[in-house]
C-alpha cells in the first residue's frame, strides 16, 4: 500500500526495443544498479502495455514472480506510470501502491485430442477462423447456460483486461478489487437480446465447439493462440498471483472508475 515505504533491495531492467525505451533504458543505467532480470526482487518496465504484458507472461512462464514497476515509454500505457526522467525512482518505488492481480489459466483440448494450458492476464477470447460463423455452448460451473452461441465467439475477461478488448466488444468494465469476471460475446448473432453476464471469479468457465470441422475456432489467453479447439474450460489461477507497482495517485484501480466516464 501507499506509504509503506517499501525497499527493494535488486532491481531488473526489462524494456522494449523502441527508440524511446532504449534511450530511457540508457539513462537509468547510468544513475542506477540493475541486476541481472533473474537475480531482481522486483522489475522495473519500459515501454507500453505490451511490454508489461510480455514481462508478465516471462514471470508465469519460468514461476519467478516478482513485483513490477511499469514507465510508459509507448502509446496507451494503461498499465504503466509515467516517466518523467532517470531522478526519484528510488522514492517512487519507496511510496508506490502495490496492486495484485489474478490471471486466467486456459486448458484447452484440440480436435485432435491434444491438450495444453495458458495463463492470461487480460482476456481468454474465442474466435472464429473462417468465414463460417462459430456455434458455442456456453457452461459455468458444470451448468450449460447458453446451448449455442452463434457469432464471431466469445470472451472472458479479468477486471484489468476490462478496459481492453472486452469494451471494445461492449463488455462491461470492471473495477479492480470487483472480485468479478465478465463474460462477453463478440458480435453475436444468436442469441440475439443476450449481451453477456457478469460472474463471480471462483467460477468455472467451459465453452464447448459445436460442428469443430465445420466451424474452427482459435483460443487465444492474450497474444498465445491454440487453433482447432474442441473445448477450453477457464479458471482463476490464484497461486499466481502478481503484483503491479504504481504511483498513488496513478493507480490502475482509479484508472479504471475514471474510464467509465470518458465520453
Amino acid at each position: 500500500m501507499a506509504g509503506d515505504h517499501q525497499k527493494f533491495e535488486k532491481l531488473g531492467l526489462v524494456y522494449s526495443q523502441s527508440d524511446r525505451a532504449r534511450k530511457a533504458a540508457k539513462e537509468l543505467c547510468e544513475r542506477y544498479d540493475f541486476v541481472p532480470e533473474e537475480e531482481a526482487d522486483a522489475l522495473i518496465a519500459l515501454g507500453g502495455d505490451g511490454t508489461m504484458l510480455d514481462t508478465l507472461h516471462d514471470m508465469l512462464d519460468d514461476g519467478n514472480i516478482r513485483p513490477v514497476f511499469g514507465l510508459n515509454l509507448g502509446t496507451v500505457g494503461f498499465l504503466m506510470n509515467r516517466y518523467h526522467g532517470a531522478s526519484g525512482l528510488t522514492q517512487r518505488l519507496a511510496e508506490a501502491k502495490a496492486m495484485p492481480i489474478l490471471p486466467l489459466r486456459m486448458s484447452v483440448t484440440k480436435q485432435t485430442g491434444e491438450t495444453c494450458t495458458y495463463c492470461a492476464i487480460n482476456e481468454v477470447s474465442l474466435l472464429r477462423e473462417t468465414r463460417q460463423t462459430a456455434k458455442i455452448e456456453i457452461s459455468v460451473n458444470g451448468r450449460v447456460r447458453i446451448p449455442e452461441l452463434a457469432g464471431d465467439g466469445i470472451l472472458l475477461s479479468t477486471p484489468v483486461g476490462s478496459t481492453a478488448y472486452n469494451l471494445s466488444a461492449n463488455g462491461p468494465i470492471l473495477p479492480l478489487d470487483s472480485n468479478m469476471l465478465a463474460l462477453t460475446p463478440i458480435s453475436p448473432f444468436r442469441p440475439r437480446r443476450w449481451r453477456g453476464a457478469i460472474l463471480p471469479d471462483r467460477s468455472k468457465v467451459r465453452f464447448r465447439v459445436n460442428e469443430p470441422a465445420k466451424r474452427p475456432v482459435a483460443a487465444v489467453a492474450d497474444s498465445k493462440e491454440v487453433r482447432d479447439v474442441a473445448e477450453v474450460h477457464i479458471e482463476v489461477a490464484r497461486e499466481m498471483e502478481m503484483t503491479l507497482l504504481f504511483d498513488p495517485h496513478q493507480a490502475l484501480d482509479e484508472r479504471i472508475v475514471a474510464e467509465q466516464f470518458v465520453t
